[in-house]
């Protein structure tokens, strides 16, 4: 896949993977539309976008509202007349035991952003990706492949991501629109800073050991570009990733015993 002039919508383009993708793709010529919630952040990733050679508009959207989802599509053809490529990037986690929630509708608020948010964009956009025979790309996660003490409802959430997205690729045979599963471990974003606690309100607070780990924005977005360009079905990001999807195979107890304790060796850092 050739990016250059290519209408590329970005849900969660104002910060992190989303905003570092934006800027990379318009380094090779493509027409973003960048899409989030906080506009005056999106305007500084279309000026970024602009200054390294692509085009980019601002579509501020709640993903979580269909009709907004509808609005994001329209206005994205107005401007740009077509659509080649739409990635689901928007996502909100939490850090919490469920035997331990105040507020169990966090649930819902994760899975409206994470799963639905993708469900709605990508209803509107399918019928004009078939037209340009185009690529759907999904921005999940590792917790979508398993479960994850302290992240349920994530996990949940990407579970549901991964499902969906795997049974509209068979779908969609012989109509030339490619799906790409993209699965990262951790990656240093600021959605650590936004992730939800017990109470369903932002903890404001990162886990220092996971930091420490945690691949780089450039490094993720380049691999998902790489993806993208080879039009792949899947891309899991670590080798651990990797490792871990065949062990679960063969010792899924064993993978059970290995998340537990790497998060119980996390500490919150405020």
């Amino acid at each position: 896949m050739n990016f250059t002039n290519k209408t590329i919508i970005i849900t969660g383009a104002s910060a992190g993977i989303g905003k570092v993708l934006a800027v990379k793709l318009a380094q090779q010529g493509a027409k973003l539309v960048l899409a989030a919630r906080n506009q005056a952040a999106l305007e500084i990733t279309a000026h970024e976008c602009i200054q390294a050679g692509g085009q980019a508009i601002v579509a501020p959207t709640d993903v979580t509202n269909p009709e907004a989802c509808q609005k994001l599509i329209e206005d994205s053809l107005a401007t740009f007349g077509a659509l080649d490529c739409l990635v689901n990037n928007a996502g909100i986690s939490m850090w919490a035991r469920f035997d331990q929630l105040k507020e169990i509708s966090m649930f819902e608020k994760i899975m409206k952003v994470n799963y639905l948010g993708t469900v709605y964009c990508t209803n509107y956009a399918l019928p004009h990706l078939k037209n340009s025979r185009g690529l759907l790309v999904a921005i999940s996660s590792l917790s979508g492949k398993t479960g994850i003490p302290t992240r349920s409802g994530y996990a949940a959430s990407k579970h549901a991501v991964q499902g969906f997205f795997d049974s509209l690729r068979i779908e969609l045979r012989g109509t030339g629109v490619d799906v790409l599963v993209v699965s990262p471990g951790f990656v240093a974003t600021d959605i650590r800073q936004h992730v939800l606690g017990a109470d369903g309100k932002p903890v404001k607070a990162s886990l220092n050991n996971e930091q420490q780990k945690a691949m780089s924005t450039e490094l993720c977005a380049d691999l998902i570009i790489k993806a993208m360009r080879k039009r792949k079905r899947e891309l899991v990001m670590t080798l651990k990733g990797k490792l871990g999807l065949w062990l679960k195979l063969f010792s899924p107890n064993l993978v059970d015993t290995l998340a537990a304790r790497a998060v119980s060796s996390q500490k919150r850092e405020i």
